[in-house]
C-alpha cells in the first residue's frame, strides 16, 4: 500500500498502520499538506495551516514509536477558526480578529496534543459561527468538494469539507444550532454535538454561551468515536463543564430491543423529495434489522426556531460586546472614543454578525425583554421537557439532518429567515442540551449527500456511536467525492 493511500483510510487503520511499523506520523502529515496544497484552493477549507512538518513534534518527525500508545499519535487534526490556538491565528472567519494570535490555548486543543493528534491548521467559517453556509466568512466561502457549485454548510463548513475531501481525517467544529451537523449533512461525513457540558468550552470564542458545544467530525462512526474520548471530560475552569460519567459505554452489537422515535410533527412537506426518500429507506433499513418503530410527538418542534434565534442573536450580542477595538483586534483611528468604537465595529463586523447583534439587542432592550428573551427560554425549556417525555417511550429519535440537500453558493444569501429556517430539524438538540449524532445516510438523485439525524438522552453519546455504526453498516459504502478513494 503506497503511503499516499493511507489518507483514504479510516483514522482507526491509519493508527493501525502506526503501531505496525507501516507509515510514520511524518509521511502523513506530509501528504495531508501536499493535498492541501493542490486541492484547498477549489474548495477554501483552510484558512491557516501547518507551513511544513518542521513545525510538527520532534518525535513525530523522526517517527519514534511511543513508549505508550496514545489514542491518536500522528494523526493529523484540523480545527475550526474559533477555537483557540497558541500556535497559529484565531479568526473567527472576521476581520475583526484578522491576524489575532491567542495568548493561550483551548482546553480541547490540550487533550488532543496530550493524545498525540498534530493540529494540522485552522479551518474556515461564517464569521463568530453565524451562519449555515461558511458564506458568511469575511476571508471568503467554502466549497462543497462534491459539488464546487454549492455550499459546504456552516458554521463548521471548512472543517466538514476538509474531511469530506480527504485533505484531512479527523476535524473539530462547534455547534450552537447545527454547526457541526448541518455541514457533516452536506458534506457526507459524520458529526457530534455532545451533551452540552461534556465537552470543555474553555477557549472557544462564545457566540451563544448557553448553546455552543465543540464536537468532533470525520469520516466514520468509529473515527468520531476516537477523536470524541480523545476531547471530552471535566474541566474545573469551565463552569458549564461537568464530571458526570458516560452512560451505555457497553457496545450494541444488534438493534433488537431499541426503540426508535419518529417525531410525529415531521412530514414529508417539511423536506425536499429525495431527503424524504432517503429518511425513509434510513427506517426501513433499521427496522428490518430489529429496531422496534416508535411514534413521538414534540409538540413545541413548531417553536424551536423561533426561540433558538431569540436566545441565540441574545447572548451573541452580550458575548461580542467584547469587540471595542480598544484591547484587541481591528481598531479603527476615526474621530472620537465613540466614533472609533461605533466605526470599529461597523467595519470590522460582516453583515450577518451585525443583523444578529441588533436582533440580539432588540429582544434583551426594555419593554421587549419580557415579550422576546423571556418568553424564548420558556419555550427552550418546553422544549427540553417534551424530549424528557419522549425518552419514557423510546431510547433515541431519528429525523433528517437537514431538509434539503446542499444548495447553490449564493442562493439563499439574501434570504436570512429561508436560511434560519434551514436550521429546523437541528436548533431543538441545542435547545435541549442533547447529543445528536449526523450519520451520512446516501446520496441524493443528483448526487448530493443527504444526513440522518440520531437524538439520545444527555450523556448517551456512547449509545450514539453504537447505533450509528450498525446504521453505516447497513447503508453500505458511500460514494466519496471525485477524485479520493473509498474508505477501507
Amino acid at each position: 500500500m503506497v503511503i499516499q493511500s493511507y489518507l483514504d483510510v479510516s483514522a482507526k487503520d491509519q493508527l493501525s498502520g502506526f503501531f505496525n511499523e507501516k507509515i510514520s506520523g511524518y509521511d502523513l502529515v506530509s501528504e495531508s499538506l501536499r493535498r492541501i496544497s493542490a486541492h484547498d484552493m477549489n474548495i477554501h477549507a483552510f484558512l491557516h495551516a501547518l507551513n511544513d512538518v518542521s513545525q510538527m513534534d520532534e518525535t513525530v518527525i523522526s517517527g519514534t514509536q511511543p513508549s505508550i500508545r496514545t489514542p491518536l499519535y500522528g494523526i493529523p487534526v484540523a480545527v475550526k477558526d474559533t477555537i483557540c490556538t497558541s500556535d497559529m491565528p484565531t479568526t473567527c472567519g472576521s476581520r475583526m480578529l484578522k491576524g489575532y494570535q491567542s495568548p493561550f490555548e483551548a482546553e480541547v486543543i490540550t487533550r488532543l496534543k496530550n493524545a498525540g493528534a498534530v493540529i494540522l491548521g485552522k479551518t474556515n467559517t461564517d464569521e463568530f459561527g453565524m451562519g449555515s453556509t461558511t458564506e458568511f466568512s469575511y476571508f471568503g466561502p467554502t466549497c462543497n468538494p462534491y459539488d464546487n457549485n454549492k455550499v459546504a454548510g456552516g458554521s463548521s463548513g471548512g472543517s466538514a469539507a476538509a474531511v469530506a475531501s480527504g485533505m484531512v481525517g479527523l476535524a473539530l467544529g462547534s455547534d450552537t444550532g447545527g454547526s457541526i451537523r448541518q455541514p457533516a449533512a452536506f458534506c457526507g461525513i459524520v458529526g457530534l454535538k455532545p451533551t452540552y457540558g461534556r465537552v470543555s468550552r474553555r477557549g472557544l470564542i462564545a457566540f451563544a454561551s448557553s448553546l455552543d458545544q465543540i464536537g468532533p467530525m470525520a469520516r466514520t462512526v468509529d473515527d468520531c468515536r476516537i477523536l470524541f474520548r480523545a476531547m471530552v471530560g471535566y474541566d474545573p475552569l469551565d463552569s458549564t463543564s461537568f464530571a458526570m460519567p458516560a452512560i451505555h459505554v457497553h457496545r450494541l452489537a444488534e438493534l433488537t430491543g431499541l426503540r426508535l422515535g419518529i417525531v410525529r410533527e415531521l412530514s414529508d412537506s417539511d423536506m425536499d423529495s429525495d431527503v424524504a426518500m432517503i429518511y425513509k429507506r434510513s427506517i426501513d433499513h433499521l427496522s428490518n434489522n430489529g429496531a422496534q418503530i416508535v411514534e413521538v410527538s414534540l409538540p413545541h418542534l413548531s417553536s424551536a426556531i423561533a426561540a433558538y434565534y431569540l436566545v441565540a442573536c441574545a447572548e451573541a450580542a452580550s458575548n461580542l460586546s467584547r469587540f471595542d477595538g480598544l484591547r484587541f483586534g481591528y481598531h479603527s483611528m476615526e474621530g472620537s472614543l465613540g466614533t472609533s468604537v461605533s466605526t470599529t465595529r461597523s467595519i470590522g463586523f460582516g453583515a450577518e454578525v451585525k443583523r444578529r447583534i441588533i436582533l440580539g439587542t432588540f429582544a434583551l432592550s426594555e419593554g421587549y425583554r419580557n415579550a422576546y428573551y423571556i418568553r424564548a427560554k420558556k419555550i427552550q425549556r418546553l422544549i427540553a421537557r417534551d424530549f424528557a417525555e419522549t425518552w419514557k417511550s423510546c431510547d433515541m429519535i431519528m429525523t433528517p439532518t437537514t431538509p434539503t440537500t446542499a444548495f447553490s453558493l449564493g442562493s439563499m444569501i439574501d434570504d436570512p429567515l429561508e436560511l434560519y429556517r434551514s436550521d429546523r430539524f437541528t436548533v431543538p438538540a441545542n435547545l435541549a442540551g442533547i447529543p445528536a449524532l449526523s450519520v451520512p445516510g446516501g446520496l441524493s438523485s443528483k448526487g448530493m449527500p443527504v444526513g440522518i439525524q440520531f437524538m439520545a438522552p444527555h450523556l448517551w453519546e456512547e449509545l450514539l456511536f453504537d447505533v450509528g455504526k450498525i446504521f453505516e453498516k447497513l447503508r453500505g459504502p458511500l460514494p466519496l467525492p471525485s477524485g479520493f478513494g473509498e474508505l477501507s
